[in-house]
């Protein structure tokens, strides 16, 4: 569900719910989906609950290590945000277990005319946190 920022989410939903709740969609040309979990995904390095300790459990992940290199999982807002001086940020919390199948986390915004700009990427986080 929204905390009380504008565009935030938690995803404390039930099951894929989080795509409603949330104000966001998969992207249907993309080749794997994200999902949502409240618990270790794969392997020993996963985080067993979300960035917020005490208040919420649910996070958003995918599971690369089935995937082929060049793969994308994609999710859009389905909200626009109007452009803004100094005010509009975008902000979240990403954990990546550095290993052989993993990509590369891209934040893009839309721009004026629809043409999509990289705002931010991450091939790795080697601390193993939030």
């Amino acid at each position: 569900y929204y905390t009380n920022i504008p565009g935030s989410c938690n995803f404390e939903t039930q099951d894929q719910e989080w795509t409603t709740a949330c104000g966001l969609t998969q992207d249907t040309t993309d080749d794997f989906d994200w999902n949502i979990t409240n618990s270790a995904v794969t392997g020993q390095a996963d985080p067993d609950t979300d960035h917020t300790p005490g208040k919420g459990q649910s996070f958003l992940y995918v599971n690369s290590s089935v995937q082929k290199e060049g793969n994308r999982a994609r999710i859009t807002t389905t909200k626009f945000f109007p452009a803004s001086t100094g005010v509009c940020r975008v902000r979240f919390w990403f954990w990546m277990f550095a290993s052989r199948q993993t990509g590369v986390l891209k934040v893009y915004t839309v721009g004026e005319h629809g043409m999509d700009l990289l705002m931010w990427s991450s091939s790795r986080n080697e601390e193993n946190k939030w």
